[in-house]
This record gives structure tokens, C-alpha cells and sequence, in this order.
């Protein structure tokens, strides 16, 4: 993963009532201080993507209901991590802002998306910077770490699919 860049398993505590998880947790964001809580529902086959944040916010994604593929970008090393979340299997993401990120809805279900970051959003000077979707500049050497992915040296193709 790149630095800074966490995945971990959200547990799921269940009785006959139903069920009970923690999204997220101070001893898991460390150093980050929450700030905001944010709710978006994206339709099928969106691809929200790519933006940075320059002035030190982080983002901690949750999927509730759907499945996206989620995707962070380093300029400097060219190495992508390319994350699944599924409603399915409960995990938080914790991506710092330095990293170009986005997201593909996966599947035929609208993407129930719960964001934290550690800075308000600012009205009149937002912490985005934006390239395109397609930007052929994010080209990965790594992904996931490998360089023997086929997909490593052209240009991110969020429609690319692995298994045709």
C-alpha cells in the first residue's frame, strides 16, 4: 500500500435485533482529528474521479450499500492501489489527500458511499484539485505493489475488467 494508505475489516457484532459495527474509531485515524461526515449515493457505472487534496485533509471511506472499486494515485512513484469495497464485507479505507484518488461503481446497485476527513470544507476555497476521469498522465508502473500487472505501463482504464 502506499504510505499512509490503510484498509482495515469493520466487525460486525449481531444478535436477533440485527447488527452493530464502528465505522471509524480515534485510535484508527491516529493524528487525524474528525472534522466532517459526508454521504454520497453514486449510480452504477460512475466514475467519480480523479481529485487531490493540497492542504493535508485525509478521507476515511465507508461502503454501506454497493460496490466500488476505490483507486489512490501517487505522482511521485507512479504506484496505484486499486481497493474493492463491498457492502458484503464490511472495511474502512484511509486515503491521505496527497494521493490523486477516485471510484468506479462496480455491479447494477447504486453505491451508498460515508466519507470522514479531517478538515471542514471550505465554500469559498475548496481543498480539490481536479483532473479528468481519463487523465492519460495516471499511468501506474505499480499496482498493488506488482509491476506484472497488464494494466501497469498505459494510461488508468476505470473500465477495464479482469474477469470477461
Amino acid at each position: 500500500m502506499l504510505r499512509g494508505v490503510e484498509t482495515r475489516p469493520l466487525i460486525k457484532h449481531a444478535d436477533e435485533r440485527g447488527f452493530f459495527t464502528e465505522l471509524v474509531r480515534q485510535d484508527w485515524i491516529g493524528d487525524d482529528s474528525l472534522q466532517q461526515c459526508n454521504f454520497s449515493i453514486t449510480y452504477p457505472g460512475v466514475v467519480r474521479a480523479w481529485h487531490r487534496h493540497t492542504r493535508g485533509q485525509t478521507d476515511q471511506f465507508v461502503i454501506l450499500h454497493g460496490a466500488i472499486k476505490l483507486c489512490a494515485f501517487d505522482d511521485t512513484t507512479a504506484e496505484l492501489n486499486e481497493i474493492i469495497l463491498t457492502s458484503d464485507v464490511s472495511q474502512s479505507v484511509r486515503i491521505p489527500g496527497q494521493y490523486w484518488h477516485g471510484f468506479k461503481v462496480l455491479g447494477e446497485q447504486r453505491a451508498y458511499l460515508v466519507y470522514f476527513v479531517n478538515k471542514l470544507y471550505d465554500y469559498a476555497a475548496p481543498d480539490e484539485e481536479r483532473r479528468p476521469w481519463n487523465d492519460p498522465t495516471v499511468c501506474p508502473a505499480l499496482i498493488n505493489g506488482s509491476a506484472q500487472d497488464q494494466r501497469c505501463g498505459q494510461p488508468w482504464d476505470w473500465q477495464y475488467t479482469s474477469f470477461k
